[in-house]
């Protein structure tokens, strides 16, 4: 590992254990933020792939009830029924903090269920009917599943900057500082053998002189 170019003096050995402690501690840190996120993370897949299931079933439901109300009406009274919406869905966006990342918070509020339908029940089928309750009681939870969906893809990507953090730290930051460390302490050390020598040197001379 190659080390940093610095001047092997004590104020930069002072300075580089500084950092190494500062390196250290923030490696520690990323770390545990890494694993909590990557437990939020299996948690939110797990919810992700539960609501996908019960969702794709029931949307499956609510197709196979529109299609029977097709066999029994015309494409074209469907689609005139439907094409004057009665109520309005209300949809209020936030966002909420998991570990540092801003994700998406969606509030809905549904119009009670006996106002969903937008036609009189005269001259309609009841498979209609039956499919229009359907979707609309399935659209909390399509919104509750974009919602987790995109948190878990945000999720994702702020796992992979911060493992990249901890890579950097482990493999590149760390290893260099330690490495310049044993570099200045070994040059201190000779500095410290060639003073000591020069001092026993000058020591003989002086008592050689005296005699």
């Amino acid at each position: 590992m190659a080390r940093l170019a610095v001047n092997p003096t004590r104020m930069e050995l002072r300075r580089l254990k500084t950092r190494l402690a500062t390196a250290t501690r923030g490696h520690k840190l990323l770390k545990d933020k890494s694993d909590e996120m990557i437990r939020r993370f299996m948690e939110l897949v797990r919810l992700n792939k539960s609501l996908r299931e019960e969702i794709e079933g029931e949307v499956s439901d609510a197709l196979r009830s529109f299609m029977l109300a097709r066999a029994v009406s015309s494409s074209e009274d469907i689609e005139q029924v439907l094409s004057m919406p009665k109520v309005e869905v209300k949809l209020e966006t936030y966002s909420k903090n998991i570990m540092g990342v801003d994700v998406p918070d969606m509030r809905v509020t549904m119009p009670p269920a006996e106002d969903l339908l937008p036609y009189a029940f005269a001259g309609t089928p009841s498979d209609l009917d039956s499919a229009v309750i359907k979707i609309s009681k399935l659209t909390e939870r399509l919104l509750r599943l974009a919602e987790v969906e995109k948190t878990c893809n945000m999720l994702a990507d702020e796992i992979e900057k911060n493992r990249r953090r901890v890579n950097a730290l482990e493999y590149v930051m760390i290893p260099r500082l330690n490495e310049t460390i044993k570099y200045i302490l070994m040059k201190l050390d000779e500095n410290e053998r060639g003073n000591l020598t020069r001092l026993m040197k000058v020591k003989s001379m002086m008592n050689d002189q005296q005699l």
